[in-house]
């Protein structure tokens, strides 16, 4: 039940006393919101009375954050709930939903990869990110991409299985590069029976549960005995098969002998930083790891940032039966029966002060410690290169979010634009956007144009999503690839919106294209250049490059997708089995268009409604 109390317009401890007459001892989840009607922070309760009442007064308790947020607080929501559980977890979904200024907040929280051995007669092993709706057994997560790709193709070489689609595999009729390099035994075209070629799947799947021993003395059996049966090349190829299993498990680092499955968890707090360092043990094996920087406030405990991160990582995440954390939390048995439930099987959270679980512990901590150190060094660095943008482009402070436009085609073409975004901390590569061009009107090629429709969608968007500004959306500096037309281009655009305050940079390449020459233009002022060696224009020369690459990357993809496109897609009725089907019959698609209606009808799985909308698909169009 959700209920929501206005105060008479005070704040402060006064504001959060008028509720205390409403509440009752139900757990649920509350809200703190300032005259704005903005969320400062969401927080949950066994007690909603009890715990409200805590912030009803002032106590040499609460931290000088804790402080803040309650002199800000113009009105509360409460969300009651039936157990004290059920308000852990919609505490941690409201966290991630509505991002609150005095919560600790998980900004990076991409799903991670995992291996996939598919649910087929000959079983294709391939990379699977997302959620699994697939037949077929998983194993992970993998820390990255990376840590996936160097397993898939050390077990390619280890144990021949293919990574084509269910379509390619069966449109095969000769071996494809993979069978001539030996990283696949060719169950295509039968060059292993299915019993063979299971066999080596179930070897597979030993060595990713954990029992590379038994598959490595069951490798070395079989080179033994082909050496005594004198098949040399049999003998080699099984040789190459072992070492490349050994340099699997060498690239994954520590294994640890007592820890089946865990994650362990460690964190580091220094001024008002966090960094959280994960590693993924799966099967006695390390799986990598990754680190985290919580958004976290300059006076906050290890443990409360520790239950935040649990809660929010693992909202869209398996977690592991076995946490191994560096701190306690504070609701150890609330998160153990919320990730339990989740799981639908026990989950166990520990911190080991000793043996192996420990070591493991203290390794992720070190890690930890050494990440956060990097991070605020660079931290540092594009701090002093944020100050040195504002004093060479005239801005009132260092700005906290640049935007970088760049447009790509080719002769005007799959045109695409591209926006990329940068601050204190870096690339913020979650707020990159990519804009498909739709002018109709527009001349090929017209680059004025192109960015003018792009900043266009960018400023309706902007003036639609946060009219206040108070939001974090709005830009403190743009930068456009161009001279002086695509200033001007630009300028007319926010002045037809009434955005007349935001900073804007042209960057073109000086007379000679050359990069280190470039010229910087804004409306009213004279071009200028910077030193060849200043710091400040290789950092606009990186801001560039990356708005660069982005857009061309978005417009290659787009052209990749044109090239691949068929038009059998686009007809109604025709789905993958049908579409097969009439490749098959016809051998393209193009042959398809050419078909009359009788031969259309002749394919099987194709009705003759069908076969009249296919034939009338083509014939429409001309």
């Amino acid at each position: 039940m959700t209920k929501e109390i206005e105060a008479d317009k005070v704040t402060g401890y006064a504001c959060i006393q008028s509720y205390l007459k409403t509440l009752d001892s139900s757990p649920g989840v509350y809200r703190m919101l300032d005259a704005q009607a903005r969320v400062l922070y969401v927080g949950k309760a066994r007690n909603l009375r009890a715990r409200v009442s805590n912030y009803s007064r002032p106590s040499p308790q609460h931290s000088g954050r804790i402080a803040r947020m309650i002199s800000e607080t113009a009105s509360m929501m409460f969300l009651t709930t039936r157990t004290e559980t059920e308000a852990l977890l919609l505490e941690q979904n409201l966290i991630k939903q509505l991002k609150p200024r005095y919560n600790v907040l998980l900004r990076d929280d991409k799903s991670f990869p995992n291996i996939h051995v598919t649910d087929h007669a000959f079983p294709m092993i391939h990379k699977h990110r997302g959620a699994k709706k697939d037949k077929g057994a998983y194993y992970g997560p993998f820390a990255s991409a990376g840590a996936v790709n160097r397993t898939l193709n050390q077990l390619q070489r280890v144990f021949l299985l293919r990574n084509c689609s269910d379509a390619m595999f069966d449109s095969r009729t000769r071996p494809c590069l993979q069978y001539q390099i030996k990283r696949c035994s060719g169950p295509c075209v039968g060059k292993i029976s299915e019993a063979d070629y299971a066999e080596s799947v179930r070897d597979a799947e030993r060595f990713l549960s954990g029992k590379s021993t038994h598959v490595q003395e069951t490798l070395a059996k079989q080179m033994a005995q082909a050496s005594e049966e004198m098949e040399f090349e049999r003998a080699a190829a099984l040789r190459d098969r072992i070492r490349a299993l050994t340099q699997v498990q060498t690239a994954q680092g520590i294994n640890p002998r007592g820890v089946t499955e865990a994650d362990v968890i460690a964190l580091h707090l220094e001024k008002g930083q966090a960094c959280v360092q994960v590693f993924f043990i799966r099967a006695n094996q390390n799986w990598g790891n990754r680190d985290f920087y919580p958004r976290v406030g300059p006076d906050v405990e290890e443990a409360e940032v520790l239950e935040a991160f649990i809660g929010q990582f693992y909202d869209t995440k398996e977690p592991a039966r076995l946490l191994l954390l560096s701190h306690p939390i504070e609701n150890e048995d609330l998160m153990t029966e919320a990730l339990t439930g989740k799981l639908g099987r026990k989950v166990e959270i520990a911190v080991p002060r000793r043996g192996e679980k420990s070591e493991l512990v203290d390794g992720a901590l070190r890690n930890a410690k050494e990440s956060l150190a990097r991070r605020m060094a660079e931290t540092a660095t594009q701090t002093k290169l944020l100050r040195g943008l504002a004093e060479a482009f005239g801005l009132e402070a260092p700005p906290q979010r640049i935007e970088v436009y760049d447009n790509s085609h080719i002769q005007g073409t799959n045109a695409v634009g591209a926006m990329i975004v940068a601050g204190p901390d870096g690339f913020i590569k979650n707020q990159y956007r990519k804009f498909n061009i739709k002018g109709d009107e527009l001349t090929p090629g017209d680059d004025f144009g192109m960015m003018k429709e792009v900043l266009t969608r960018r400023f309706k968007r902007l003036l639609k999503d946060d009219p206040e500004r108070d939001k974090g959306l709005w830009p403190d500096l743009l930068l456009i690839d161009g001279g002086a037309g695509q200033v001007s281009a630009v300028r007319e655009i926010m002045t037809e919106y009434g955005v007349d305050d935001v900073p804007m940079v042209g960057v073109a390449k000086g007379v000679d294209r050359d990069a280190g020459k470039e010229e910087f233009h804004r409306s009213g002022t004279r071009p200028f250049a910077l030193r060849h060696n200043d710091p400040v224009l290789y950092f606009v020369q990186r801001l560039r490059d990356e708005a660069h690459r982005f857009a061309i990357g978005t417009h290659r993809a787009k052209r990749a997708k044109s090239q691949m496109a068929n038009p059998l897609d686009e007809i109604s009725g025709v789905g993958g089995a049908r579409k097969r089907a009439l490749l098959a019959h016809f051998g393209s698609a193009k042959a398809v268009s050419r078909a009359n209606l009788a031969d259309l009808k002749a394919v099987e799985g194709v009705s003759e409604a069908l076969a009249e909308r296919i034939y009338a698909f083509f014939h429409e169009k001309g």
